[in-house]
């Protein structure tokens, strides 16, 4: 009786695991997306243009998934030259093969297709997909992303009652092979035509119900310009901001910089009427205005009234703004534990990273760099030197963490990072600009931002408790920005600027963030639909 009795709990025991391993192995949710581009006449700002549509939309379809979906994203180029997508904000764990930038991915020729498999691992939140090549974003092809949280994981709020994504930037008239043209030939690009939202410059609505609340998703998709929003008579409530859910302060405006994106809620509280949206640039003379709409379902009277009147220059207004921002540290972010288990202002860093951005001249021509180095993509994407070891593509020691000013040169600046480095990086700004940086792959904790020159006698001002993370930095002019990051995703992993000028003249680098361990636990292998080009042109995987 008592074997009989040992060996019934053995094999409860072998089908305990293997049910287990069972549920450890199931798969996540696979959904599938045929996307075609190609070029359709639009007019944003009453004049037709030529502009990139997918699927003959612009903007482009909204992209909605839950937490750890498998995206199946089939890209068709239907336009006369090569073509990638980027995927600003997805962090593409241990598949950097899926980042759709030349550091990482050959383009799409004509004619071509490349399918994307993107796993949205373990990431919430709003984002925003964008064409990575050339000037293309200047023509369109960019759209919204939201990415849901599964239903066992909480919301720090109720569920609103609807969710609108609004795309927010500034455009031109002319298409973007003309701005290519330009900043070929050497030259700034003119001020911006206007700004749109949605694809428009006027006119965009949006309707709820009376005392509902409701999201507003904003990204600013625009190419150079920060942009403040706020609605008439509403207060927004920010939520979420680039993946991570904040403390839920109120605002009645709110800045978003180049390539930013957050999560806001109103409620339809006021008199039922309509109200006016408004979206107006900072930081430049003369400023520029986007109108919109929100209409309560039983408004019978126009929006009228004074319209909400935003900053404009006012640097210190947003730098205060920006310290607002907070982590909230006991909500759940995409897996149930509290986002503030992670105790990042604790952590040494291994590694202090100095990035200073400068307009420069190279051969008579203007262009942009970081410490004095100017990037040059090679015929060669880096991750695919790197792969197959092909020299003479990049080199570890060519870029210098030193930002004093002397010639600047063209270079392919490649910094080497061991996989989970905790690093400090500083970005300065000696120019009287602002700048907008990005950083794939991963997300920071912003912990300060100061005027003039860094010294390390700013930590001890450094919020080391609830900075608020982000994947895309603003630097206010003649001023710096510190952030601490855990590069905790092996890959080639771009760093640029979200001023798309400023980067395709020259104004980004990559990121190496490198084990010797060759094992699927920290990096995927290259996908078998992977595109060939330059030196690795007849590899074989």
């Amino acid at each position: 009786m008592r074997g009989t009795t040992m060996m019934l709990l053995l094999l409860v025991g072998v089908f305990a695991c293997f049910g287990a391993v069972m549920v450890v192995e199931a798969e996540d949710p696979y959904r599938y997306f045929t996307w075609t581009v190609t070029y359709g006449t639009i007019s944003p700002l009453g004049k037709p243009q030529q502009g990139i549509l997918i699927n003959g939309q612009f903007p482009g379809p909204r992209l909605d998934c839950v937490t750890n979906d498998n995206l199946i994203i089939n890209v068709i180029n239907k336009i006369d030259e090569p073509f990638l997508l980027t995927w600003n904000g997805i962090k593409n764990r241990k598949t950097i093969w899926q980042d759709g930038v030349l550091g990482s991915n050959c383009p799409i020729l004509p004619g071509h297709n490349f399918t994307y498999h993107l796993q949205v691992k373990d990431q919430i939140g709003t984002f925003m997909y964008f064409p990575s090549l050339q000037m293309h974003k200047a023509s369109g092809g960019y759209g919204g992303i939201n990415m849901y949280t599964r239903p066992k994981i909480p919301l720090p709020f109720a569920e609103p009652s609807g969710d609108f994504h609004l795309l927010i930037g500034d455009w031109y008239k002319t298409g973007h092979k003309a701005l290519q043209n330009t900043l070929d030939y050497g030259k700034k690009l003119a001020f911006p035509d206007g700004l749109i939202i949605n694809g428009m410059q006027n006119g965009i609505e949006l309707q709820g119900d009376p005392g509902k609340t409701y999201m507003i998703r904003l990204s600013n998709a625009g190419l150079s310009t920060s942009i403040n929003f706020r609605i008439q008579g509403h207060k927004m409530r920010l939520v979420e901001m680039e993946g991570s859910h904040t403390v839920q302060e109120w605002y009645d405006s709110l800045d978003i910089h180049v390539g930013q994106s957050l999560a806001v809620l109103i409620t339809l509280n006021q008199k039922a009427k309509d109200y006016y949206i408004i979206a107006s640039s900072r930081f430049t003379i003369p400023v520029l205005t986007s109108t919109g709409f929100l209409n309560y379902s039983n408004s019978k009277e126009k929006a009228s009234g004074a319209k909400p009147i935003g900053p404009t220059t006012h640097i210190h207004w947003s730098l205060k703004q920006a310290r607002s921002f907070r982590w909230n540290l006991t909500a759940s972010a995409a897996r149930p534990n509290p986002q503030g288990a992670y105790h990042y202002g604790s952590v040494k860093p291994t590694r202090i990273l100095h990035l200073a951005n400068s307009e420069v001249k190279i051969n008579g021509k203007l262009r942009y760099a970081i410490n004095g180095m100017s990037y040059v993509n090679p015929d060669t994407p880096l991750k695919l030197a790197d792969y197959f070891d092909i020299p003479g593509v990049f080199d570890l020691k060519t870029f210098k963490n030193k930002t004093e000013a002397g010639p600047a040169k063209l270079g392919t600046p490649v910094v080497g990072l061991w996989l989970h480095d905790y690093v400090e990086i500083i970005f300065n700004n000696n120019e009287n600009t602002i700048q907008s940086w990005h950083l794939s792959g991963t997300d920071g904790w912003v912990v300060g931002y100061g005027p003039k020159k860094w010294t390390a006698a700013q930590r001890k001002f450094y919020n080391l408790v609830d900075a608020a993370t982000r994947y895309t930095i603003q630097v206010y002019p003649k001023s710096w920005t510190a952030i601490l990051v855990p590069f905790d995703n092996k890959g080639m992993w771009n760093l640029r600027s979200a001023i798309w000028p400023r980067r395709y003249l020259g104004q980004e680098l990559y990121l190496r963030v490198w084990n010797e361990e060759k094992s699927p636990f920290t990096e995927y292998e290259i996908p078998a639909n992977a595109i060939f080009c330059g030196k690795a042109r007849g590899k074989h995987i």
